[in-house]
């Protein structure tokens, strides 16, 4: 009889106390083992040398570290740069909603404005997008005329937004009554954009020229208030 077996008998010598238990050993204790064994020859190793050699190993080893981190920072800004692929406001037409919205929302947010040029609430949502579209480059931003969108969509819901995610429209805004209107600013477009999990805030780049502050603020006050006059024209 093989003690050390696990069968059903030695499993009951084992309850009463006549085998000794059995130790198992995992795949975690063989690693924690290895590693300690790891360690305990690296500081043998250390001990043995002289205060020269001490200096080299550790010029070497900054070395090792400085090129390690150079490596993550590098995998970290590739996988950012594979996220970050779009970056402007793209007008899309009829026959490309499917494909640039439907299907391309499986795998990201996408944000549709339907506009129409003569409505000056739409040029502003336009620049206000378009600025967004700069900071939040992993969000794809869209714009399609109203009535190619939706056919005979009254030009009273203007400006409308579509948010789509997994397939599928997640969330959508009527107007920008609640913001202001004309008053809008977009603070207000991005804090809801936010709100909804359409943008990532950690991704979040500054637009070329503004401050600290401003960035900060979620707003570039010089174009916080849009200019109702050349709205208009």
């Amino acid at each position: 009889m093989n003690p050390d077996e696990d069968t059903e008998w030695n499993d009951i010598l084992r309850k009463h106390g006549i085998l000794p238990q059995q130790i198992k050993i995992t795949q975690n204790d063989i690693y924690d083992q290895a590693v300690a064994r790891a360690q305990e020859e690296e500081s043998k190793r250390l001990e043995e040398l002289g205060l020269d050699e001490l200096a080299e190993l550790e010029d070497e080893e900054d070395d090792r570290v400085l090129e390690q981190y150079k490596r993550q920072r590098l995998a970290e800004m590739q996988a950012q740069q594979s996220k970050e692929k779009y970056g402007t406001l793209e007008h899309i037409s009829e026959p490309q909603y499917k494909k640039e919205v439907t299907e391309a929302s499986k795998g990201n947010w996408i944000v549709v404005h339907l506009f129409r040029e003569s409505i000056p609430e739409c040029k502003l949502m336009n620049r206000i997008l378009s600025e967004l579209a700069q900071q939040y480059r992993a969000t794809k931003f869209v714009k399609i005329i109203s009535v190619e969108c939706i056919h005979n969509y009254p030009d009273a819901n203007l400006p409308t937004l579509l948010v789509y995610g997994e397939g599928d429209m997640k969330n959508q805004l009527v107007r920008i009554d609640r913001f202001g209107g004309m008053r809008t600013k977009r603070r207000d477009i991005e804090n809801y954009l936010k709100d909804i999990g359409a943008i990532d805030p950690s991704l979040r780049r500054s637009l070329p020229g503004e401050s600290d502050e401003e960035s900060d603020n979620g707003e570039d006050q010089q174009s916080a208030y849009f200019d109702l006059g050349r709205a208009r024209s």
